[in-house]
């Protein structure tokens, strides 16, 4: 079993990596549009993520052989989840990291039906703290 854990910005490229892959993932916007109807309600961003980390939790018990997680997952502190899961279960996690120019994100979210605002964006990118090994991970891919 392993953890594949997303990193990377709004617009980065995430969501359409998996779907190219066929491949299902444990997505913060699927979960928050399961949960409020509203894909993009970050009044629930605490449970939205208990929520994955609930699910991953079962795929893990029942031995999927990979999980991916598809969050923005910014900083070391919004990954160490993951890496503890991973630790306690046994099991290597990865990133795959998209180190795409904010300017990329910015174009892309333009034209998405749901659309981050830019001011969030922005706190976004200069909170953004690429993946390390030291943090843990077991392998880092990075999309560019």
């Amino acid at each position: 079993m392993r953890i594949v854990v997303l990193v990377g910005l709004p617009g980065s490229g995430k969501s359409t990596y998996v779907e190219k892959l066929g491949v299902p993932a444990i997505s913060s916007d699927a979960v928050r549009g399961l949960l409020a109807d509203d894909p993009t309600d970050q009044s629930i961003h605490a449970r939205v993520f208990r929520v994955m980390r609930y699910l991953l939790r079962q795929r893990l018990e029942i031995g999927r052989p990979v999980t991916y997680v598809d969050a923005t997952h910014l900083t070391p502190r919004e990954r160490a989840p993951y890496l503890r899961l991973g630790h306690l279960y046994g099991c290597p996690v990865e990133a795959v990291y998209f180190d795409v120019p904010l300017e990329v994100c910015r174009e892309r979210n333009r034209g998405r039906l749901r659309v981050v605002p830019e001011e969030a964006l922005e706190r976004m990118a200069h909170k953004m703290k690429p993946p390390t090994l030291k943090e843990g991970f077991s392998r880092i891919t990075v999309i560019a």
